[in-house]
């Protein structure tokens, strides 16, 4: 299918052309005709998967084609929760609509007020805006919903996870009954769907892909060490993989100033993204980062949505998130548009809960891979059904194939820099479901002897039989010992008592 198909105008399909985009998404697929025909729509979508064209291309083509926009008026409000996803959206606005004869504006708090508000004076066609700066805007009357056509509320989940629920009841209040919604969440909660019944008519619903899966582009592993360790193991790997650019998380702000500046220390140029910095300040090291003029960005989860880094090799997860569905879109920043990428964690002891609660939101065990030198003193305890992690680690050895890292040589993403290519519009086009292994006939899954053990040990499973053993060779039945073995011949008797008791 091609965009034409989609009933797009001449002027957006010339601005996709130029583009490169060719085909659409999924998500894509399904969102633009229930767009362009004024339905609500809630959508499950992850990230990578091009949903904002999804919903910024048939919005421009409506807007296009009907109406005009009066002083402080706006005619299509799209509510993000971050600024660096404000940004982004807002640059997709633009950039698609850049043949169209549309205004379009960002507002979000950290910066001055004043030049918002200037902008909306004329109206605005588009307006992508944080919940905060927003209710602002709403307050001192600088602002008027009486012409809005469409709202969309993108990441949905992550908003009510930042708080912003009493500043969407009011903004909601707010606005005119009478509207197109469009409402996109990478996981529907309860409390999102509570949401989308008080705000949506009717909602025509699509999900893309399973829910809560990362991108099969994404290779994803685990390196279990002490906490005291990761500045030392993060330099390590850095010098031996030959990492080229690459984006780290951090769970808090200060523990983000302090691994810059050891690294710095050590030579390596870093820089870093948080809530305590300015946003001018933000949007310069994501400049520089994107221009290769720094080697790591270190960022909390303001920046696991929103950054749209293309080619990005390397995601470092240095702290586990204190939410789990923050994983995914932490990963998501690489793999994206159908190349490859690569997220490794670095986990200790504390933080098997979020782990496993990691494993279970992606339906998979993360695969471990032991550094020599960095081994854990306080052991990480296994999270999958026995067996399984060695397994998937073993396979992944075996599969892996001889390559060398290329070394920081300046652009980002490295190879990825050269010859153009057509790519869909937005991110990749399959993403995958994680299906678990079938247990053998007659066990069930993570029993005492189910998948994951060694082949040809033990019981044959689903047949009831043992395997012959050679003769002469030793068989030993795991986990007994001598006398277990003698006292199962008949050759010793168990003696009433057990243990020999201290007197008294």
């Amino acid at each position: 299918m091609t965009f034409q198909a989609l009933g797009l105008i001449d002027p957006i399909q010339r601005t996709l052309d130029t583009l490169g985009y060719k085909q659409p998404t999924p998500v894509q697929k399904q969102a633009i005709p229930v767009v362009l025909a004024g339905h609500d729509l809630m959508a499950a979508a992850q990230t990578g998967t091009g949903k904002t064209a999804g919903f910024a291309l048939p919005i421009l083509q409506r807007l296009t084609m009907d109406g005009v926009t009066e002083p402080k008026a706006i005619r299509c409000l799209v509510l993000v929760p971050t600024r660096e996803l404000a940004e982004q959206v807002y640059e997709s606005f633009r950039t698609y609509g850049g043949n169209l004869p549309l205004r379009s504006a960002v507002a979000y708090g950290g910066v001055p007020i004043e030049p918002q508000i200037t902008k909306l004076r004329k109206g605005l066609d588009v307006l992508v805006a944080t919940p905060g700066r927003l209710k602002d805007l709403h307050d001192q009357g600088a602002i008027s919903f009486t012409l809005l056509q469409t709202l969309v509320l993108d990441e949905a989940d992550r908003m009510l996870d930042l708080g912003f629920e009493r500043d969407l009841d009011i903004l909601l209040a707010a606005l005119p009954r009478k509207r197109q919604t469009l409402l996109f969440s990478a996981t529907f909660s309860d409390e999102i769907r509570k949401l989308a019944k008080g705000m949506l008519k009717d909602p025509v619903s699509i999900q893309v892909s399973a829910s809560n899966t990362a991108t099969k582009t994404v290779k994803q592993w685990l390196i279990p060490t002490d906490k005291r360790r990761k500045p030392e193991l993060l330099l390590h790997l850095l010098k031996k993989l030959q990492w080229g650019q690459v984006l780290v998380f951090v769970k808090t702000r200060k523990g983000v100033e302090t691994l810059v500046k050891m690294l710095q220390e050590h030579g390596i140029s870093a820089d870093s993204i948080h809530g305590d910095k300015t946003q001018p300040a933000r949007l310069k090291a994501l400049a520089r980062f994107k221009k290769a003029e720094v080697q790591l960005l270190v960022a909390t989860d303001v920046a696991a949505r929103g950054l749209d880094i293309e080619a990005l090799p390397q995601v470092v997860n240095f702290d586990l998130p204190t939410v789990a569905e923050d994983y995914i879109h932490r990963i998501g920043r690489t793999g994206r548009a159908g190349m490859e990428g690569e997220a490794v964690s670095l986990v200790c002891a504390d933080e098997v809960e979020i782990l496993k609660a990691i494993e279970t939101l992606t339906g998979q065990v993360i695969r471990r891979e032991e550094e020599p030198g960095f081994e854990a003193d306080h052991r990480v305890p296994e999270t999958g059904p026995k067996g399984v992690a060695a397994a998937l680690a073993k396979k992944a050895a075996a599969e892996a194939p001889a390559k060398k890292k290329r070394p920081f040589t300046g652009p980002a993403g490295g190879a990825a820099a050269g010859k153009a290519v057509a790519r869909p519009a937005g991110g990749d086009a399959s993403l995958g479901t994680w299906t678990p292994p079938v247990p053998a006939a007659g066990k069930g899954a993570g029993g005492a002897r189910s998948g994951g053990g060694k082949a040809g040990a033990g019981r044959i499973y689903g047949t009831g039989a043992k395997p012959a053993a050679p003769k002469g060779a030793v068989v030993v039945t795991g986990g007994r010992g001598a006398k277990s073995l003698a006292r199962a011949a008949g050759k010793v008797t168990a003696k009433p008592g057990g243990r020999k008791s201290k007197p008294g």
